[in-house]
């Protein structure tokens, strides 16, 4: 008997305030790029990602969505929280604000998500000499928070990848934790659904198309997502549960005009 193909899937929150990282964060993961170009991001991001997990042993599914860390399209934002199994809290080393928010940050996923597996990350270390905030007090919030802590560059791919393989791990337990099932074929690592499919108002950064790691093994093959074409005429009797069929017209022709035309040809005028 063929063991039957298994992959998990995550849904990652990436959040923050603007211009931390959080964009060239998830593009470095999956795409293995990096810009200095600054291009903020409006609502809601998406890319994806399968990876092998050695310590699970298995292919992961990553759904990453970046969220816009400017105020005014938190309304929009909090609606993509939900269903995540994990998140990403992230603050620029040249940015105190960015620092002194990530409390608030993690209330407001909490709010939508409850509790879920979360890690706290420092981004732009290279930027060291531009440092407002200090390595202790960084470290101390971690401690207080209850999170693991990590220091990244984006520039210099440092600790990026290794933030999403533990997370990816720290979801799984927590799901065990919480006494999540394991279905036969596909396991969702957090809320009721991480898929993307049918969001709207979600635009897929870059391509949208999933990147692979050089070690990955290879997904399993999935159902395709588009639709073939119908007679909308099968569609509209789908509706009905009727089946749809084309019949003749009720009444014939009675052949008037043809009887009308005989008799005035045997007509004579006086």
């Amino acid at each position: 008997m063929q063991e039957e193909d298994f992959e998990k899937t995550i849904k990652v929150l990436i959040v923050g305030n603007g211009k931390v990282g959080k964009s060239s964060m998830i593009r470095r993961f999956c795409t293995g790029t990096f810009t200095n170009t600054y291009k903020r991001t409006i609502g809601v991001d998406f890319l994806e990602k399968v990876q092998y997990c050695r310590e699970l042993g298995e292919d992961v599914r990553m759904m990453l969505w970046d969220t816009a860390g400017q105020e005014e399209y938190d309304t929009i934002t909090r609606t993509y929280y939900r269903g995540a199994g994990a998140c990403v809290l992230a603050f620029s080393t040249t940015d105190r604000d960015s620092f002194r928010t990530v409390s608030t940050w993690k209330k407001k996923v909490e709010a939508e998500c409850g509790e879920i597996a979360m890690v706290l990350v420092q981004t732009k270390a290279d930027l060291i000499d531009q440092a407002v905030v200090d390595k202790d007090e960084a470290e101390q919030l971690a401690e207080n928070l209850g999170l693991k802590f990590y220091r990244t560059s984006v520039k210099d791919n440092l600790n990026v990848d290794l933030v999403f393989e533990d997370l990816v791990v720290l979801a799984d337990r927590y799901a065990q934790s919480q006494g999540q099932a394991r279905p036969s074929s596909q396991q969702t690592l957090g809320g009721e659904s991480g898929s993307s499919d049918g969001v709207q108002g979600a635009s897929r950064a870059s391509t949208g198309e999933r990147a692979l790691d050089e070690g990955s093994k290879t997904p399993p093959k999935k159902k395709s997502i588009f639709k073939t074409k119908k007679d909308t005429r099968d569609e509209s009797a789908a509706g009905t549960g009727e089946s749809f069929t084309i019949s003749g017209p009720s009444k014939q022709r009675s052949g008037g005009k043809k009887k009308m035309k005989t008799k005035l040809k045997n007509c004579s005028i006086a």
